[in-house]
């Protein structure tokens, strides 16, 4: 058997990390990160601000605890995630997506996001996360002071 042939691609790989971290399993989350993980997206940014936590986690028990327990704080009935594109070089992975939903202050939310993978095999070692962040003010807080809502 040509064991380079059955190893999944970067691409295929970072897709499969990108469904564990949707899973709501924390082992299953877990066990797609690598040892030295961070996700890092623009300083203050609207979802931040409004759970007050950190725009730069680092470690597998911070994006765990971001995902499973910060996040649905904010998005309390889910998030709707369109797949735009998604483009591989090498060990570098980059999704486009819209994601929608509604907000824990009732107001809606759509916006696009673009992450970007930095795999270690079957695992992400960095992901980098871009979006438009004044849209994403304006959805979250509209004329309001950004502040903790969630």
């Amino acid at each position: 058997m040509n064991f380079e042939a059955a190893a999944m691609t970067s691409k295929e790989a970072a897709v499969a990390v990108w469904r564990a971290l949707g899973s709501g399993d924390a082992d299953r989350i877990r066990s797609v990160l690598a040892d030295d993980v961070e996700w890092r997206a623009p300083p203050e940014n609207a979802t931040a601000v409004a759970l007050g936590v950190t725009h730069h986690m680092i470690g597998a028990e911070a994006i765990v605890r971001f995902i499973l327990d910060d996040y649905p704080r904010l998005f309390p009935n889910g998030m709707e995630i369109e797949p735009i594109s998604v483009t591989a070089e090498g060990e570098r992975v980059i999704f486009e997506q819209r994601h929608s939903a509604t907000l824990a202050n009732g107001r809606a939310y759509a916006l696009d996001y673009v992450f970007i993978f930095e795999m270690a095999g079957s695992r992400v070692r960095r992901i980098r996360e871009y979006m438009d962040a004044r849209s994403g003010y304006h959805q979250i807080f509209g004329a309001a002071t950004p502040r903790r809502i969630a």
